[in-house]
Order: structure tokens, then C-alpha cells, then sequence
């Protein structure tokens, strides 16, 4: 059974900067892509990183290229978003997801990902 669960979600001021993790179970990253979402207030849900099984490189969209970082630990069955330099609109509750066939994790395409944890809150601001 594919379970995800997200934390390190919280309340940062511009500049600052938090790391989200993703604990996953029930599948490998070796056949599934896992990515990061989100969803602000008001607006639909967004793709922000992904880490394809196709050929093991990470995807971001680009408003958060330079500044948020995708890594893994495979013994922990973890991944992380590395989020620097955070923005106001950055704020969103975010998620992780995953998916087998890979394609959706190349164009950060949430309708595409199959499962999803809950969410975690990030806030940026003064």
C-alpha cells in the first residue's frame, strides 16, 4: 500500500528558508517518480519539483529554479524539498505525490499523480 507523509511545514520570513519531507512506503523510487505540489489559497493546485524514475533527475517549475533543491535518501525512504530564499507567494499548504509511469513528474503535472499525502503548511511572511 502506497503511503506518503509530509512535514517541516511552518511560518518563515522572506529570505528564509525551510526543508519539507517526504516519508513514503509501498514502493521504490527506482519504478515510481515522487514530486512536490502545491496549493495556494484560492488557485488551483501547481507542480513545484519532481524526481522522475526515468532517469533519476529532478524537475522544477521555473519560479523556484535556483532557490528550492530536491534530494533523497533511500535508506530513509525520504525526500526533501530544500527551500531557500522563500518568497510570499510561495505560501501554500504543499504535498507530495507519486506516480508510475513517470510522465506527469516531467511536466510537474499534478492530475496526473496517483497518490497523495496530506499536505503540509508553508507561510512566508513579515
Amino acid at each position: 500500500q502506497v503511503q506518503l507523509v509530509e512535514s517541516g511545514g511552518g511560518k518563515v520570513q522572506p529570505g528564509g528558508s525551510l526543508r519539507l519531507s517526504c516519508v513514503f512506503s509501498g514502493f521504490t523510487l527506482d519504478y515510481y517518480s515522487l514530486g512536490w505540489f502545491r496549493q495556494a489559497p484560492g488557485r488551483e493546485r501547481e507542480g513545484v519539483a519532481c524526481i522522475s524514475n526515468r532517469d533519476g533527475n529532478g524537475y522544477y517549475r521555473d519560479s523556484v529554479k535556483g532557490r528550492f533543491t530536491l534530494f533523497r535518501d533511500d535508506a530513509k525512504n525520504t525526500v526533501y524539498l530544500q527551500m531557500d530564499n522563500l518568497k510570499p507567494e510561495d505560501t501554500a499548504v504543499y504535498y507530495c505525490a507519486t506516480e508510475y509511469d513517470g510522465s506527469a513528474c516531467l511536466f510537474l503535472r499534478p492530475d496526473g499523480m496517483h497518490h497523495w499525502g496530506k499536505g503540509t503548511l508553508v507561510t512566508v511572511s513579515s
